[in-house]
């Protein structure tokens, strides 16, 4: 630990991101194009169509990566200066997977309209904005309003991202335990950001079973809930769970065909997996401890295991998704993300990989291949809102 330590300060020192030119300017003449006289031409052009400005500027390969460092990885609410680390890495891998140059804006504010006002100011200069590592509830509305307000894709990555990487690897899994998505039981455990969107996406996948649990308990009706669990509870995307002696996730969890963790680590044991359905499928998502650990999923009956670690096999990783979905939609006239994008961008992951590759091990795509975001983008090109 204390060698990956040493090595992961390394890697990091500087930052690992940097601004590059993309013209050539070595002459008076080159200067002169790009900065006075020659820059009054576009600004004039685009003074004239603002649309001009995606034919002009970088604004057409660019988003900001913003964040208030309130729920950061597993570290939770860290403060905006820590946080930046992990902003400059998803601009890394936006440029590293997607071609995409992003710009990593840490807010010193908790606010939510502050959050939103600010954003809305610093839009023009974007042609997207991915909003990071924000907690939940806040994230919600602020993504909602944003959306509203902006006439570019405001995506925030911990809510859609998951939910379209845990659409896809259920889609496979489901297919390796013959088991129609219509039919499943599904357990959850944590129902902030990333719980309440995972739920919405297999809605609209046609799951038509799910339960949730949270740090209060079994998710239901009869309950007085935080409004966001209730909207949930009112709209159908989760079933209230009305009939139970026992207020735990063991009760929900029993006769599931799929448990989905979003929440803390070791909360799922292996005698809970036991009394699942039969070829129970585990989505074991916390980071970076799971809600069950490998050895123990290995002695209980779960048929296919899924974690969000790269060590352990079926990494259920964001990354399958983001790059994808943002070089997709930049290269539309939508400017705007919508659920029937996310449901086309789960089927395209899943179909990455062909009946006889599909293993128990091997549900999702890596990270690393490289037909992931082109077939991303061309699903999310190819889908009509």
């Amino acid at each position: 630990m204390d060698n990956l330590k040493k090595q992961a300060l390394e890697f990091h020192r500087g930052g690992k991101i940097a601004i590059a030119s993309k013209v050539k300017m070595d002459t008076r003449a080159e200067l002169s194009l790009a900065y006075t006289p020659g820059v009054a031409y576009p600004c004039l052009e685009i003074n004239k169509n603002k649309e001009d400005a995606y034919l002009y500027t970088s604004k057409a390969n660019t988003i900001a990566v913003i964040t208030d460092g309130t729920a950061v990885l597993g570290l939770g609410d860290i403060g905006p200066e820590a946080a930046m680390p992990v902003m400059e890495g998803k601009c890394l891998l936006f440029k590293k997977f997607a071609g995409i140059d992003a710009i990593p804006i840490c807010l010193n504010t908790k606010d939510t309209e502050e959050i939103i006002k600010t954003v809305a100011m610093i839009a023009p200069s974007f042609g997207g904005i991915n909003l990071e590592d924000i907690s939940f509830p806040r994230c919600v509305e602020i993504e909602k309003r944003l959306n509203d307000m902006l006439d570019i894709p405001v995506f925030h990555d911990d809510q859609r991202g998951t939910a379209v990487v845990v659409g896809a690897a259920l889609i496979n899994a489901a297919r390796m335990a013959k088991k129609p998505l219509d039919t499943l039981k599904v357990a959850m455990s944590g129902m902030g950001a990333a719980g309440s969107n995972i739920a919405q996406m297999l809605r609209k996948m046609g799951v038509k079973t799910i339960y949730g649990y949270n740090i209060d308990g079994i998710i239901t009706k009869k309950k007085n809930n935080h409004p966001a669990l209730n909207r949930l509870l009112e709209t159908g995307i989760i079933n209230s769970c009305d009939d139970y002696e026992t207020d735990a996730l063991a009760t929900i969890v029993s006769g599931a065909d799929v448990f989905i963790g979003v929440s803390v680590a070791n909360v799922l044991t292996k005698e809970m997996v036991n009394k699942m359905a039969d070829r129970p499928i585990i989505f074991a998502l916390a980071n970076p401890n799971p809600e069950i650990d490998y050895p123990e999923v290995q002695v209980s009956k779960a048929f296919i295991y899924a974690t969000g670690r790269s060590d352990y096999p079926n990494q259920i990783n964001n990354v399958l998704a983001f790059p994808g979905i943002f070089k997709g939609v930049l290269a539309t006239p939508h400017r705007k993300i919508s659920w029937n994008m996310c449901v086309a961008a789960s089927r395209a992951i899943a179909e990455l990989i062909t009946e006889k590759e599909l293993k128990t091990d091997y549900i999702i795509p890596s990270v690393f291949d490289e037909r992931v975001v082109e077939t991303v983008s061309k699903a999310v090109r190819e889908t009509e809102d």
